[in-house]
């Protein structure tokens, strides 16, 4: 259970940090809106996976990584941001520091 809270945490931040660039400095209302609920909502979610016992190293680690590299690549699909080839190796280096803490946790 506490991953499913992990995931929507996941989701509502991506959601909210892909509006923050829509929000154009918070002079859009709906997207500004969207910002607010979105990581208010992300940051209960976090908590409520915490509170059901998955450690905080994992839990950030899992949050942050998948996080950035979503946005990163909804930036590129959606929002026509470029990405070098030293970005996505980046990228790929997150998700690959991501899945080494995930199983490392691992018994």
């Amino acid at each position: 259970m506490s991953y499913l809270f992990l995931i929507g945490a996941i989701i509502t931040e991506v959601v909210a940090t892909v509006s923050l660039s829509l929000s154009k400095g918070f002079t859009q209302p709906l997207p500004s809106l969207v910002v607010i609920i979105g990581y208010i909502s992300s940051f209960i979610l976090l908590s409520f996976a915490l509170a059901r016992g998955l450690p905080l190293a994992i839990a950030y680690t899992i949050w942050a990584g998948v996080g950035v590299a979503l946005v990163a690549v909804i930036g590129v699909l959606l929002l026509g941001n470029n990405l070098t080839w030293t970005q996505a190796g980046g990228i790929v280096t997150v998700v690959a520091g991501v899945t080494m803490i995930e199983l490392g946790a691992t018994p």
